[in-house]
């Protein structure tokens, strides 16, 4: 008895969620296009806030050039899942930050949006990493 190929590549989304997505994506990069600029230009503001986090201004930079990458990633078919899935880690870490140390609980809400937003795009897009591993 020969054993049948069962084909394990996620599906393609509709055209509607494609086009969706890709809004989603166009507006999710433009906005981490500017939150990365106070971060890599040292806004006095976002250098006392990562001072207060503890990390040193290293972090800031860390930061900012994750942001800027993960930005242009998700304009990348098929860097897009990974990008997203960075971004919603680096979202992850955030929430975590203005709720312990930075005791920003509003920032936090909107920390925790962007991650979901970022884990529906990495989700959906999921599909294209069968190309990453040919």
């Amino acid at each position: 008895m020969a054993a049948e190929h069962v084909d394990t590549t996620p599906a393609r989304p509709g055209r509607a969620l494609n086009v969706t997505l890709w809004v989603l994506q166009a507006l999710l990069a433009a906005f981490f296009v500017f939150a990365s600029l106070p971060k890599l230009l040292g806004d006095p503001a976002t250098v006392a806030s990562y001072d207060l986090i503890g990390f040193g201004q290293w972090f800031r930079y860390l930061t900012g050039a994750l942001e800027l990458a993960g930005a242009i990633g998700l304009l990348i078919p098929r860097l897009s899942p990974l990008a997203a899935l960075g971004l919603a880690i680096v979202m992850l870490c955030a929430t975590v930050a203005n709720l312990t140390v930075l005791a920003m609980p509003s920032a936090a809400v909107t920390t925790v949006v962007l991650m979901l937003l970022f884990a529906f795009v990495a989700w959906s897009r999921k599909y294209q990493l069968t190309g990453l591993r040919r």
